[in-house]
């Protein structure tokens, strides 16, 4: 979570006093049970989780890095790295789809678009859509909090016409309370819209507050015009920026199923890097990640870059700062 370049990231994501799981889950993405891991990774002390993304100087997604090849900075700090993977592990992950009457002329690609990003996905993701127009809506049947099916995923996005005013942050907030429901601890969220917002209860305020609040990556593709009266920008660069994500402006409606599958791309290729900070000094503590390798002249990394600590014992709180 970023405050201009600053992020608070949740207790949930940063600081563990228990058990952390990723798993490739047995059964159906749709069970409610949670099932055994095949890849698992324990701690019984604080711990700070990063998700990170490498790319190269053409801005390539680089996989296949070690341990070796990063170095972690708290405060100016070097960390010791606990915690590494650089596996393709499973996500939750939601889809939220405009449907007001502005993006009709563009649904039938759009729905393309989330479904080529469902196939290029890790099999064992766990997904679920939100539809908004005036109101948010989930698509998947009221009992199925998730699903990997591709034809229920395909009749979720074909709910109803779109038509209507938008209600953009009450979509958002529906999204970001869903993923918590999710058995994954890496969540990311795509958000497909024209980036306004004229009908909601809630305010980019509130959206703004539990985006810093949650441990999810979000994407946003934003599909206007650039005479598009009704278009925010800024909106949808400011959610991508603060949780860590990745703001896409497609030139045509051509380009809307390659950016989708890219977005699937740089999900499965994040490494996740852990580091158990001191509990000594500031609260506040500023992060900065370097990747480096012989094979390639320069790396660009992406991932959040600060949270604050909560001085207690078992480092089990953090907090928002006002």
């Amino acid at each position: 979570m970023t405050r201009g370049r600053e992020v608070v990231l949740p207790v949930s994501a940063l600081v563990l006093a228990s058990v952390v799981v990723w798993g490739q889950s047995k059964g159906p993405t749709t069970a409610k049970v949670e099932e055994p891991s095949d890849f698992t990774i324990r701690t019984t002390s604080r711990l700070v989780l990063l998700d990170v993304s490498v790319k190269d100087a053409s801005g390539g997604f680089v996989s296949g890095l070690s341990q070796d090849n990063f170095k972690v900075y708290e405060n100016g700090q070097p960390q010791p790295i606990t915690q590494f993977a650089n596996a393709d592990i499973p996500v939750t992950v939601g889809i939220a789809v405009d449907e007001s009457g502005s993006m009709r002329p563009k649904r039938a690609e759009v729905v393309t678009a989330a479904l080529a990003f469902n196939q290029a996905s890790n099999p064992m993701d766990e997904m679920f859509i939100v539809n908004f127009n005036e109101r948010a809506r989930r698509g998947l049947p009221d009992n199925v909090l998730f699903s990997d099916n591709v034809q229920q995923l395909r009749l979720a996005l074909y709910q109803g016409q779109p038509e209507g005013r938008t209600a953009l942050y009450d979509a958002l907030e529906m999204s970001l309370q869903h993923l918590e429901f999710g058995r994954r601890d890496k969540k990311a969220l795509v958000v497909i819209s024209d980036g306004g917002d004229n009908h909601s209860t809630h305010t980019l305020e509130d959206v703004t507050h539990d985006v810093l609040r949650s441990v999810a990556t979000i994407y946003t593709v934003g599909l206007y015009d650039e005479d598009d009266p009704e278009k925010n920008e800024g909106v949808l660069k400011k959610l991508a920026q603060v949780s860590g994500g990745v703001f896409y402006h497609p030139q045509t409606l051509e380009d809307v199923v390659p950016i989708c599958r890219q977005i699937a791309q740089d999900i499965r290729t994040r490494y996740t890097i852990g580091y158990v900070p001191s509990a000594e000094g500031k609260a506040e503590r500023h992060i900065k990640v370097v990747a480096s390798s012989p094979e390639h002249a320069k790396l660009v990394v992406r991932t959040r870059t600060s949270y604050v600590l909560a001085p207690d014992k078992a480092g089990s709180s953090a907090k928002v700062p006002q």
